[in-house]
């Protein structure tokens, strides 16, 4: 009986070791949102009127974000490398995104495969 108990703690262990694990490794995703610079949207500027400051911090390679109805996904990856210049175009509007959605310490990311103004 002590050896049965022994095993299921064990399973038991490894499934919620696993889940945050899994749920961290990422999933593919599409999100429709605005793109905004992560800092600026933090501090509630992120209104069109805003566009030009935004686009000037995302030329210098400030943070930028897709701004979703269920949180703001920091971009990473290539969509971020070379001082987001792959997304100067996109931002402060509204697109659809896919790619890989993972989640640390409460902090959403999404490593972009493909990016269109939305329709």
């Amino acid at each position: 009986m002590t050896r049965l108990f022994s095993i299921l703690a064990g399973v038991a262990f490894v499934a919620a070791v696993a889940v945050p694990v899994a749920r961290a490794a990422g999933q593919e995703k599409t999100l429709r949102g605005a793109v905004v610079d992560l800092s600026c949207d933090a501090d509630g500027k992120n209104a069109p009127d805003h566009a030009d400051c935004a686009i000037s911090c995302a030329k210098r390679g400030q943070p930028l974000a897709v701004a979703a109805t269920d949180g703001v996904y920091e971009i990473t990856g290539k969509f971020a490398a070379d001082k987001n210049a792959k997304l100067i175009e996109f931002v402060t509007k509204t697109v659809e995104v896919k790619g890989t959605v993972s989640e640390k310490d409460g902090k959403k990311t999404i490593d972009i495969t493909a990016i269109a103004i939305a329709k």
